[in-house]
């Protein structure tokens, strides 16, 4: 297994086996692939109550609410919402891909994935963002700004995702 680096990454979009729609060539760093954030969010509602997580499908929606963002939504400190990036990410059954966060950001204690930072093979969707702010202030977040990064790396054999978040483009 082996992650991909610039000259590689730009290899395999130009020759269709990665694809990111929309795809700025800019974005693409020393070992990664920057992706913006889009402006649509779940946002939990603030309830008193114990969300049972007894079965391994948990839908979000009774929890939270889609809310569109033109300008900026704010994170206060101690919050989660979801997010997602604005760029459509396919991926080949032999490549996996990791979700980082940026440093600039991260030093303000903004996370971008909170435990699920795994892109499977086969992958074809918006990935979704668990935003976190774990600093101490506020932080607003405008769509559009390169909030993470991809990391590709290939995989020993070939394996395609299958599950149920497929297709996802909205959080």
């Amino acid at each position: 297994m082996a992650i991909l680096t610039h000259d590689a990454i730009v290899e395999r979009i130009e020759k269709g086996i990665i694809t990111i729609d929309p795809f700025d060539p800019k974005r693409v760093g020393p070992a990664s692939v920057d992706c913006t954030l889009g402006s649509t969010f779940r946002v939990f509602k603030n309830l008193h109550q114990t969300v049972e997580l007894a079965s391994d499908v948990f839908d979000a929606e009774p929890f939270s609410e889609e809310v569109i963002v033109e300008d900026a939504i704010t994170l206060q400190s101690g919050q989660a919402i979801l997010g997602v990036t604005k760029e459509k990410i396919t991926l080949p059954s032999n490549l996996c891909g990791w979700i980082q966060g940026r440093s600039r950001f991260a030093r303000l204690g903004l996370m971008v994935h909170i435990s699920s930072s795994f892109m499977q093979p086969g992958v074809s969707n918006h990935q979704v963002l668990e935003l976190f702010n774990a600093g101490p202030m506020a932080i607003a977040i405008h769509p559009g700004i390169a909030i993470c990064q991809i990391i590709f790396e290939e995989t020993l054999g070939n394996s395609a995702y299958t599950g149920m978040f497929q297709g996802q483009e909205k959080p």
